[in-house]
């Protein structure tokens, strides 16, 4: 519940701002245990939030677009977080901020991964491209090509500068990071491939596709194999009952061996059966990698066990000893090595873990006394813990806590305000439930059929619920129950409005009735006292099925529209017909009668909005107002302000007398299916296809329409421009251009115009750049650092050239100072890059080059030499401490033992070689 409290966004418009409710998230993506911070970071529609399971942490507020995938850095401080759009934002967990930025891909983000120090960032996308970030720097670093479809999976290899990228293309690529091109491409999946996971210390890889089977491939690096007699890799481990071998892929395995398999060879050794039949959707190891598991689209996580090298080689000396008591015994000669354990020997199945839904995603954690906690985040919204004890002879998960986020499980269709503007009821395919508008907590929930209209009955005491089965259903909200069930139609109800006399209500179905209702209390046989119900008073039957209901202020009209695209309007007292108002292409699936009874409304299937006048029938004017249909409209009280909820998942602000367009309101991803505006105009709640409920509040803030349609152009602007092609010019761009490269591009240009005009007027030197307080250079070296490290590249690239030659001149100044040697050898190689035939064939800028190249060859190597003698100085104070304190740094120890067993291997291999 803690959850609805989550964020508060303020809109600046006309007079609405954004309170996220958030009654129902939906159900995306990924679900991560941080190492480093108790808390659960845990994706929802727009942003996350982080759990720990006493209760809710806190939320990040992320873009409007949805979330699509996560991932941790290894210090576990950030999350980098991927959307639909593509783009990517990176978190700190600290204080909640995110400074970093990524704009690369032209599609939704669908997989993310940080290296092992977290410096690097490597992101796949449905657009098929691979980018590799640099986290640091805030730029991209390279592009990778080569898959056809989906990235579904990313992994850095720790060892190796290697990368392994997965797709829905079927293929599992290898690239190779110095030189940016793939290397190797495994080709024997059938279908596609969603998931991957690197085990036993990266010696081995498992891939996940469409169907029950998970490939085990064996990975060996060709730089360590010093021997050219040697086994390629380890051949399939003996045949046993859960493997199968595949000779297809096989075949084409040694197909795709190739003079080119320079860095590594893989080779499939076997596969691991799942239970379940469906694909993969999360294949994951624990941090340590002695964990694997699995789930599909079912409701079972599936746990292995992976044996580490020490556990191999114990079970396989003991699998010898057997073997060699066997031989005696029979009086036969056991050739040694022979015996090998089999893959299902090396990867142990645990247990099954049966959550209460299905499952979406999952994370592990194994503590150091062999306990494993499971978290799992299902679909219906809920997260559960589980702790399993691998020291157990039967390992048996067991819940132990559970984190539940109330709010409807389905599409909410129908939205109401009490009169009082306290109480929101919300209703939809399985419940109703009334929220308190101020505490944005579920005050009470009550089971129903399939709603598609209701209402507050005056009082606030009962609310009716007009059903798709065509029943009107009444409850009373002090007990939650269900007062009375009336069969009213023979078909969906498709619309409720309460007369304005507020002594009955009329329905409209689609057994082409309006039927008109009004209330009366009855005796009720379990009590003395009476309670209400609701009497059917008379019935208006039509040609064609009805969509929506309105009465005018004044109770004298009743306008209905029709499945034939027109509104009637008919006089109330004597249902005689009175106007018909057509001009819709497709049905009129809303409308609203303004509070003076002057104006009618209507939302069509086709996009448009129409103003009509309700004395005449005339169309004042018709508005394109959605890209998709208008769902719900309703007019402010006591104005002719009206919002409307289309399709395209916005909500836009209209005036009628003007015919303008005020304000849209951006929150929701999804269709809009409905929206409810209180009795006193101060709030507006609305309801979508994203599984939530948005609560949005009027504020005091002046709305100038202009500066609305100014910053909606610079939208548009961006937009387009983001969706224009890359140009082709170096595999470092890997940024989409948007507005504030170009930005960043003019500032610098403004820079270099300011320059020149001073290094022109010397005499008036002085009294000019008082304004910028730099000298003309200076103030260029100073614009050119306040440009962001991730648009550098971008902003150079909008620069014309004929700035470029004094840039350069400017660039052989600063380095010959010494100042920012580091920036500005990056933007000179990259206009170098760029604009290098142009710089080449100019003769004036041969000398600038030369000296560009002296200087800055000499100044790179004085900064490396401070680097290195800074190096220096770190390790000779680190021996200093270890030796005064007694302590070996933890950096240090780990080298020593890889040290230690790097030469261990190589004895090995020396042995198995005189063997």
């Amino acid at each position: 519940n803690q959850l609805k409290k989550s964020y508060h966004l303020l809109i600046n418009s006309y007079n609405y701002s954004l309170l996220g409710s958030n009654f129902s998230v939906t159900l995306l993506c990924e679900l991560h245990i941080q190492k480093s911070l108790p808390i659960l970071p845990y994706v929802s529609h727009r942003g996350f939030v982080s759990w720990n399971f006493k209760g809710f942490t806190t939320c990040f507020l992320g873009l409007k677009q949805e979330v699509s995938c996560l991932c941790p850095s290894p210090d576990g401080l950030h999350l980098a977080v991927g959307y639909e759009d593509g783009s990517i934002r990176v978190f700190s967990l600290l204080s909640g901020e995110s400074n970093i930025t990524f704009n690369g891909h032209k599609a939704a983000v669908t997989a993310l991964q940080y290296d092992h120090l977290g410096g690097r960032l490597v992101s796949g996308s449905k657009d098929t491209d691979v980018i590799v970030w640099d986290v640091i720097n805030e730029s991209g670093l390279y592009r990778l090509r080569g898959h056809k479809d989906a990235v579904t999976q990313v992994i850095f290899l720790k060892e190796k500068n290697l990368l392994v990228t997965s797709g829905k293309d079927t293929l599992v690529k290898w690239w190779d990071l110095d030189t940016q091109h793939c290397f190797k491409t495994l080709v024997g999946h059938r279908t596609e491939v969603w998931g991957m996971a690197l085990i036993s210390e990266e010696k081995r890889l498992i891939t996940g596709s469409g169907d029950s089977e998970l490939r085990v491939w064996d990975i060996a690096y060709i730089q360590e194999v010093k021997d050219p007699d040697e086994p390629e890799s380890k051949k399939s481990k003996g045949s046993s009952p859960g493997l199968e071998e595949n000779t297809e892929e096989n075949e084409s395995l040694e197909l795709d061996e190739c003079p080119e398999e320079r860095l590594v060879k893989c080779s499939k050794v076997g596969s691991i059966m799942r239970e379940g039949r469906d694909r993969i959707v999360t294949l994951a190891t624990d941090r340590t990698g002695k964990i694997l598991a699995c789930h599909g689209t079912d409701v079972v996580l599936e746990v292995f066990s992976v044996l580490s090298e020490e556990e191999v080689q114990k079970k396989l000396e003991k699998k010898m000893k057997k073997a060699k008591k066997k031989a005696k015994q029979n009086s036969e000669e056991e050739p040694e090595g022979s015996v090998e354990l089999s893959l299902q020997e090396e990867i142990q199945r645990v247990t099954n873990i049966r959550a209460s839904s299905k499952i979406k995603s999952f994370d592990l954690i194994l503590s150091p006394k062999g306990e494993l906690k499971i978290v799992l985040l299902l679909q219906n919204n809920i997260i559960e813990s589980y702790n399993l004890n691998l020291l157990a002879q039967v390992p048996q998960a067991v819940r132990a806590s559970k984190i539940t986020i109330g709010g409807h499980r389905s599409d909410v269709r129908t939205l109401a305000f009490s009169s009082d503007n306290i109480a929101i009821l919300s209703a939809a395919a399985e419940s109703v439930k009334i929220w308190n508008r101020s505490t944005l907590q579920c005050i009470r929930t009550m089971d129903c059929e399939y709603a598609l209209c209701s209402l507050f009955v005056p009082g606030d005491r009962q609310v009716v619920v007009g059903t798709k089965t065509g029943k009107l259903q009444l409850y009373d909200l002090a007990s939650g129950s269900l007062m009375e069930t009336v069969n009213a139609h023979d078909g969906a109800v498709w619309s409720i409005a309460l007369s304005p006399d507020q002594r009955g209500f009329v329905t409209g179905g689609a057994d082409k009735c309006v039927k008109f209702w009004e209330f009366e209390l009855v005796k009720d046989e379990s009590s003395i006292q009476k309670r209400l119900s609701v009497k059917h008073v008379r019935v208006l039957q039509l040609d064609e099925d009805v969509l929506c209901v309105r009465y005018s202020p004044n109770q004298k009209l009743l306008a209905v529209s029709l499945l034939d695209c027109t509104v009637k309007v008919f006089y109330v007292d004597t249902l005689k017909f009175f106007l018909s108002l057509y001009g819709h292409k497709l049905p009129v699936l809303c409308m609203d009668i303004s509070c003076d009874g002057t104006l009618i409304v209507t939302g069509s299937a086709d996009r448009n909005v129409k103003i009509w006048g309700l004395d005449f029938g005339d169309c004042h004017r018709s508005l394109f107002a959605h890209d998709d249909s208008v769902m719900y409209l309703q007019f402010v009280a006591k104005s002719h302000l009206f919002f409307t909820a289309g399709k395209d998942g916005k909500i836009k602000q209209w005036d009628a007398d003007k015919f303008e367009h005020i304000q849209t309101l951006e929150g929701h991803h999804q269709e809009v299916w409905c929206l409810a505006l209180s009795p006193n105009g101060d709030y507006v709640v609305s309801a979508s296809h994203d599984k939530s409920l948005r609560l949005w509040e009027r504020t005091r803030e002046p709305l100038v329409l202009e500066e609305e349609r100014e910053m909606q152009r610079e939208a548009e602007y961006e937009e387009s421009v983001a969706k224009e092609e890359q140009p082709v010019v170096s595999c470092t761009v890997v940024s989409l251009m948007c507005c504030s490269c170009v930005a960043q591009a003019e500032r610098i240009m403004e820079a270099i115009e300011l320059y020149r005009e001073e290094m022109a007027k010397l005499k008036e030197h002085e009294a000019i750049c008082k304004a910028a307080g730099k000298e003309p250079s200076a103030y260029v070296l100073e614009v050119f650092k306040k440009v962001k490290s991730s648009e550098l590249e971008e902003s150079l690239l909008v620069l014309p050239f004929s700035y470029v030659p004094d840039l350069l001149r400017l660039f052989n100044e600063y380095i010959h100072q010494g100042s920012e040697v580091e920036l500005l050898c990056r933007a000179l190689l990259f206009l170098l890059k760029i604009h290098f035939g142009q710089i080449t064939s100019n003769h004036m800028l041969v000398t600038v080059i030369e000296n560009l190249k002296k200087t800055t060859i000499s100044r790179v190597s004085e900064a490396r030499d401070v680097l290195g003698f800074n190096m220096a100085g770190l390790q000779f104070l680190k021996r200093e401490i270890e030796a005064k304190d007694e302590v070996t740094f933890f950096a240090d120890a780990t080298d020593r033992f890889e040290e230690k067993k790097k030469k261990r291997k190589k004895k090995e291999k020396m042995v198995l070689a005189v063997l």
